[in-house]
C-alpha cells in the first residue's frame, strides 16, 4: 500500500510548470496539440465523452483563458481528461513541481487514516482525517476524485484520491484550502477526540531526497523476507510450518530478470515439495503483462503443485493495469483462488500506455493503445472469490488480515 502511494507520488517531480508565466497563445497552440494527438494516438477516444462535449470543453477553456492562471488550465484539462473515461489516459504532472503535505492517507472502513508521516507529526499517525481547512474530507474527496487522473474503477479513485489530495497547489487551485502551502488538518482520534495541526507543504525533490517518514507496517510471522535481494520488489519465500512458498511480485523487471527469477522459483518449488504458490499482486500498479506470463510459464512446469486448490492470488486497490490483467490471467491459466479486495482497473477495457509532450507547456499526456478483454463478464475490477477487504483493527496491529486468512486455508488442508 505504502510502496505505491510514494512511487506514483516521486513521478510528480522537478520543473516549474505550475508557477511559470505562459501566455494565451501557447496555451491554445498546447491546447490544439493535445485535442489533435489524442484523436490521432487514442483507440477510443469518444468511447465514453461524446466528441461534441469534448470540443465544447476545450472551445471554453480557451475562451476564458484570460481569466486562467497556469494551474486553473492545468486542473481544467485534468478534468477534461478524466472525463475520456479510462485508466490510462491521463494529463499527468509528470515533470512538474508540487508541494506534498508530509502525510501519506488511505481509506480504510470508510475512513481517512493517517498511514505515513514525518517523526514531528508522530502523533497524527494512525488517526482519522476528518477535514481539510474547515473542509469535511467528504467534500475534498468529491472535488479531487473529479481532477484525479489514472482512474478506472471506485478502487483506483480512492487511492488517486489519497494521492491528489497531499498535493497543496491542486487543493489551493479548487478552493478547498485558503492558502496554497499550508493548510490546518482536523484529526479524530479513537476516543473520538478531534486534533488541529497546521501542515506546510514540503517540495516534491526535498520531500522525496530528505525527509524521513514513520509508516504504519504489517507483518506477516511466517513469512521472512530474503536478505540477499536483487529486488524490493520481486522476491519469494517459503511460508513457514506449510509446503506453501509465497511470492512478493510489486513491480515488473525486465524480461530477462523474470526468466531468471522464474527458474529460482520452479527450482526451489521441485526441491522442496512445495504444493501451495500465494502469489502477492498487491500494491502492484502495473508493467509489462507480458513479463507476468513469464512468471506463469515456469510455475506451469511444477508438476507437484495441488493445482485443484492451492495457487492463491491477492489482490487490493492498488492492483492496477498489467497486474491486474495478470491477475485474471493467474485466474485462469494457473486455476488461481483470487482473495482480497477487487482490482483498480477493470480486465477488460482500454490499456497499454502510449504519451506524448505539449510543445509549450511541457505537459505530458498518456493515452492508451490497446483495448484487452481478460473476462467476457463486466466487472469493476476482478472480483476475488474470496473478499477480504483491509481492516482498520488489524490494520493498526500490524496484521496483514488477507495473508492471514490465505495461510489458515492452506494449514487447514
Amino acid at each position: 500500500m505504502i510502496r505505491f502511494l510514494t512511487t506514483i507520488l516521486c513521478l510528480m517531480i522537478i520543473s516549474n510548470a505550475c508557477s511559470q508565466s505562459i501566455d494565451i497563445a501557447n496555451w491554445i497552440e498546447d491546447i490544439d496539440y493535445y485535442k489533435t494527438n489524442l484523436e490521432k494516438k487514442h483507440i477510443d477516444l469518444y468511447n465514453t465523452i461524446s466528441k461534441v462535449e469534448f470540443e465544447q470543453e476545450l472551445q471554453k477553456l480557451k475562451s476564458n483563458l484570460n481569466k486562467k492562471t497556469d494551474t486553473d488550465v492545468i486542473i481544467d484539462l485534468m478534468r477534461l481528461t478524466r472525463k475520456i473515461g479510462d485508466g490510462h489516459t491521463a494529463f499527468s504532472l509528470r515533470g512538474i513541481e508540487t508541494h506534498l503535505f508530509p502525510i501519506e492517507i488511505y481509506k480504510v472502513n470508510g475512513q481517512w487514516r493517517v498511514i505515513k508521516t514525518t517523526e514531528k507529526h508522530n502523533d497524527i499517525l494512525g488517526k482519522e482525517l476528518i477535514a481539510i481547512d474547515g473542509k469535511p474530507m467528504t467534500q475534498v474527496e468529491d472535488e479531487v476524485s473529479k481532477i484525479a487522473q489514472y482512474v478506472e474503477n471506485e478502487q483506483s479513485k480512492i487511492i488517486r484520491v489519497a494521492q491528489y489530495s497531499m498535493i497543496s497547489e491542486l487543493l489551493y487551485g479548487l478552493h478547498l484550502t485558503q492558502k496554497e502551502f499550508d493548510a490546518i488538518f482536523t484529526f479524530l482520534d479513537e476516543n473520538e477526540r478531534k486534533t488541529e495541526v497546521t501542515l506546510k507543504s514540503i517540495n516534491s525533490k526535498e520531500y522525496y531526497e530528505n525527509v524521513e517518514f514513520k509508516s504504519l507496517e504489517t507483518v506477516i510471522p511466517e513469512i521472512e523476507k530474503p536478505i540477499d535481494l536483487k529486488h524490493d520488489y520481486l522476491w519469494f519465500s517459503p511460508i513457514k510450518t506449510t509446503q506453501a512458498i509465497y511470492i512478493k511480485f510489486e513491480s515488473y523487471p525486465s524480461f530477462e530478470e523474470m526468466e531468471t527469477f522464474g527458474a529460482s522459483v520452479l527450482n526451489h518449488i521441485n526441491n522442496n515439495n512445495i504444493k501451495q504458490i500465494v502469489i502477492d499482486l498487491r500494491n502492484n500498479g502495473g508493467g509489462d503483462f507480458f513479463v507476468g506470463t513469464f512468471l506463469a510459464y515456469y510455475l506451469n512446469l511444477a508438476d507437484n503443485i495441488d493445482w485443484k486448490s492451492g495457487v492463491y492470488v491477492l489482490t487490493d486497490k492498488v492492483t492496477f493495469s498489467a497486474a491486474t490483467s495478470n491477475a485474471s490471467q493467474f485466474r485462469q491459466i494457473l486455476n488461481a483462488k483470487i482473495v482480497g479486495e477487487p482490482t483498480g482497473s477493470n480486465p477488460s477495457g482500454y490499456q497499454d500506455m502510449g504519451q506524448f509532450t505539449l510543445p509549450n507547456s511541457g505537459m505530458i499526456v498518456t493515452y492508451s493503445k490497446r483495448l484487452f478483454r481478460f473476462q467476457d463478464k463486466v466487472t469493476q475490477g476482478v472480483q476475488p472469490d474470496v473478499l477480504i477487504k483491509y481492516d482498520w483493527q488489524s490494520y493498526s496491529k500490524g496484521i496483514d488480515n488477507m495473508m492471514e486468512w490465505v495461510i489458515n486455508d492452506i494449514k487447514g488442508k
